[in-house]
């Protein structure tokens, strides 16, 4: 076997999971600082304006992106149970399947985009002060979308057979790359959102070339090779059918976010500014929970597929304590150090107490969110990918919304606080319906 594999039916659970994760958290949060240095520098070197114009757009981006990186999800799991069971041909045939999913993927969010910018961004009550950035920095981000979905679904089938390093170091040096382009777009050349926007792009598009790269160059069956990309109807069967409820489950979520960041929009361009700063922020603890999430989904469907039973149940009681652990630290340092980290991103005091007060209520119990992702990606791996979406829907989404226009809408209420206080009732929760339906599930593979 390669360094670059790992082979997650056999040896320790803890020390495969921790392994295969921790690269996935170094690229995650690479990936974020995309998004990061973007908002850094603006909120720094353009204002308030262009700070919540970039920060308004994260929650839209999310809601249009997540049915494809649902596909994405389907390819890993998909590749990962092929891998576990040594079944070299069907591998072959899903690197070729997903690989031309992810064009077609890019295409169509870039003409969705493009198109419907503006519209949506009016729908969601941005500010009017906002809304031109606003529009001008989502419209240069789809016209780059495609080289997003070639990275992630080249990542997602690496990921398969247990190679998370590569795609860390095409990661870091993407990063690099859109970092000092931030800095040369905005400040020497005063290009503000659109300077942001287009280094974001130039930076993905060196990330997937490179993966992309790396896959070309494989020696195993997990070589993609252009000519040979078509999509194979049986394998896009099996992605949808894994990808598609991973992805309405991501758009369920991000749905009711987007609900949440209207009602934050309506207290003006501070508050949104304040809560871009505190979002970007939580971004850093959430992807190292999730991360160890996917970690845990590839782990699962390696392991179904070699129909290695016990492992699975290890599995669900090491990545839980895991994600304990990792949520309550980074969490609890997130709102230790909160001021001082929000002075990064803006050094209006009014900004930073505002995203204090989001960063209290959610990063005290981020790890609640944590371990509920965790079981609902063990519950997907085994390969039930609906039941989860429909938890998800009725938890997560469903007790927010209804949080939102009931307790809410009471004039005691209607604080940020409050508001912000929708989010860890609605983890507990799902959560706990997770737990119930993974005990089930495994009841009936034993």
């Amino acid at each position: 076997m390669k360094k670059t594999e790992i082979d997650m039916t056999e040896g320790s659970v803890l020390y495969k999971l921790l392994t295969f994760s921790i690269p996935i958290i170094f690229s995650s949060i690479l990936q974020l600082l995309f998004n990061t240095a973007d908002i850094i520098v603006v909120g720094r070197f353009a204002g308030e304006v262009a700070l919540a114009a970039v920060g308004s757009t994260t929650s839209l981006i999310n809601l249009l992106v997540n049915l494809f990186i649902g596909l994405s999800i389907g390819a890993n799991v998909v590749c990962a149970h092929f891998y576990g069971a040594k079944d070299e041909k069907q591998i072959s045939e899903t690197v070729e399947t997903a690989m031309t999913l992810s064009l077609v993927s890019g295409v169509i969010l870039t003409v969705f985009g493009m198109i419907g910018a503006r519209l949506i961004l009016m729908l969601m009550l941005v500010p009017p002060e906002v809304l031109p950035l606003s529009t001008v920095y989502l419209q240069y981000y789809f016209a780059g979308i495609t080289s997003t979905m070639v990275y992630n679904f080249s990542s997602a089938l690496l990921r398969a057979k247990g190679d998370t390093r590569r795609p860390l170091f095409a990661l870091l040096f993407s990063g690099v790359i859109n970092v000092l382009l931030n800095l040369v777009f905005v400040i020497f050349f005063k290009m503000s959102v659109k300077g942001v926007a287009l280094a974001t792009v130039i930076s993905q598009t060196i990330a997937a070339a490179i993966v992309t790269v790396l896959l070309m160059r494989e020696k195993t069956e997990f070589r993609l090779s252009l000519k040979k990309l078509h999509i194979s109807r049986e394998i896009l069967i099996k992605i949808i059918k894994v990808g598609v409820p991973a992805g309405l489950q991501g758009i369920i979520f991000a749905s009711s976010n987007v609900i949440i960041q209207s009602q934050v929009n309506s207290f003006g361009s501070i508050v949104i500014a304040g809560n871009s700063a505190s979002s970007s922020i939580e971004s850093f603890v959430f992807l190292s929970m999730n991360s160890l999430s996917q970690g845990t989904l590839t782990f699962a469907s390696q392991n179904a597929g070699a129909h290695k039973i016990d492992r699975i149940k290890r599995l669900f009681f090491v990545s839980q304590g895991c994600e304990i652990v990792i949520g309550l630290l980074l969490g609890f340092t997130a709102v230790l150090f909160s001021k001082s980290l929000l002075g990064i991103y803006s050094d209006n005091p009014e900004v930073i107490l505002s995203g204090a007060v989001r960063l209290k209520m959610i990063c005290s119990i981020y790890a609640l969110c944590g371990v509920m992702d965790c079981a609902a990606n063990l519950i997907r791996g085994t390969g039930h990918s609906v039941l989860p979406m429909v938890v998800t829907l009725i938890g997560a989404c469903g007790i927010r919304l209804l949080w939102i226009f009931t307790v809410f809408q009471i004039p005691a209420f209607h604080t940020l606080s409050c508001l912000y206080l929708s989010y860890p009732v609605s983890w507990a929760v799902t959560y706990i319906v997770h737990v119930f339906c993974f005990v089930k599930i495994y009841r009936n593979m034993i």
